[in-house]
């Protein structure tokens, strides 16, 4: 929207195409006059490359004033859509529509991520059916709550529109594995928070919604993240928050205990060590600092008998200019000791890992 207002005048017409049915209220609310023509997309593409958009299944669109009537501009719409070679119909209840749409969208999108394949997987399912018809049902009860009823058959409806597309895959799905944010919060976590707002229950919408966001979730990465890797099981990544939330056995909450003049919270390394499932043999752990430029690395025994990784001070992250946003400190380990600054990355390895120490160890 902060993209489009420069260019707005008013003999502006805003025709929405995306999903979801939000978008029409939040431009009426932001620019405050009658400039929005409500519209659907009915086409699966995909985008190749920048300027070059592979056209699979379908290709029509309908338009419609939020309010039902015929205007001047919306058969204008209509007029350049059907000069254009691109089917359009005139819809005369467009929010209906929108909502149609939406019970499809949240039954297949999501559906195609968690199960990994195109639609005709969950369409030969006969359990499937049920979970379909289920979904669909708390879409329309809160459609119907915000006053758009639909058909009272809208699931069938909804499987019978999917024969035609059953070999396709989603947007959805399509976003997810090119690594991009999915719609997943105006779809069904949309239909969530509205479910909520009206005391409507949707607990198969709030599913969905938590499981794709814990699917398509990337991997956190960069400062105030730590990776755990190597010969472990499964690499794992925690923040500063998970670190926090290990055992008390494992805190440290004053290191200048352990240290004399140094100041922080920490959290031992063999409490670290036990969250990952580590690989048999695995008898070294190598710190390495998040430009990758400086590493220690400490038999298994060593790390975890010595190992403190400092996160915290004074309630905050611990400082770059303090070696954070984690430090390894090793106290009680005499000469052998390592203090690694801005660790990123803990490493466990077969044998010795990199070491970038000078010969004389000295703290």
């Amino acid at each position: 929207m902060p993209q489009i207002e420069p260019v707005m005048t008013e003999q502006t017409v805003l025709l929405t195409m995306q999903n979801g049915v939000d978008v029409e209220d939040r431009l009426l609310a932001r620019f405050k006059r009658d400039c929005v023509v409500g519209g659907v997309a009915y086409i699966y593409s995909k985008i190749v490359e920048p300027g070059v958009i592979e056209h699979y299944k379908r290709g029509s669109v309908a338009v419609g004033e939020l309010m039902g009537h015929q205007s001047a501009r919306v058969l204008q719409i209509v007029d350049l859509f059907k000069q254009a070679g691109i089917p359009c119909q005139l819809a005369e209840d467009i929010r209906r529509s929108k909502w149609e749409k939406m019970c499809w969208n949240c039954v297949f999108n999501p559906l195609t991520v968690i199960i990994n394949d195109r639609v005709a997987k969950a369409l030969d399912h006969p359990e499937m059916l049920g979970v379909i018809q289920q979904i669909v049902g708390e879409v329309a009860a809160v459609s119907a709550g915000l006053h758009v009823p639909l058909a009272p058959d809208m699931a069938d409806k909804v499987v019978r529109w999917s024969q035609e597309i059953r070999d396709i895959h989603t947007s959805m799905y399509d976003d997810w594995k090119a690594g991009r944010r999915t719609e997943i919060d105006s779809l069904n976590g949309y239909v969530a928070r509205r479910g909520k707002d009206l005391g409507i229950p949707t607990p198969l919408n709030d599913a969905l919604t938590a499981m794709i966001k814990a699917i398509t979730e990337r991997e956190k990465s960069g400062p105030g993240v730590l990776r755990i890797d190597g010969a472990v099981i499964q690499p794992i990544v925690l923040d500063r928050d998970a670190l926090a939330g290990l055992p008390a056995e494992y805190q440290v909450p004053d290191v200048g205990a352990q240290v004399p003049g140094m100041k922080g919270r920490g959290v031992r390394v063999k409490g670290l060590l036990e969250v990952p499932a580590l690989a048999i043999g695995a008898d070294h752990v190598t710190f390495h600092a998040q430009d990758g430029q400086f590493a220690a690395s400490l038999t298994r025994q060593q790390a975890e008998d010595y190992g403190i990784l400092v996160y915290q001070l004074d309630g905050a992250p611990l400082p770059e200019q303090k070696g954070g946003p984690f430090r390894l400190i090793t106290p009680g380990l005499g000469d052998l000791c390592a203090n690694v600054k801005s660790v990123g990355r803990i490493e466990l390895t077969i044998g010795s890992g990199r070491d970038t120490r000078p010969s004389t160890k000295t703290c």
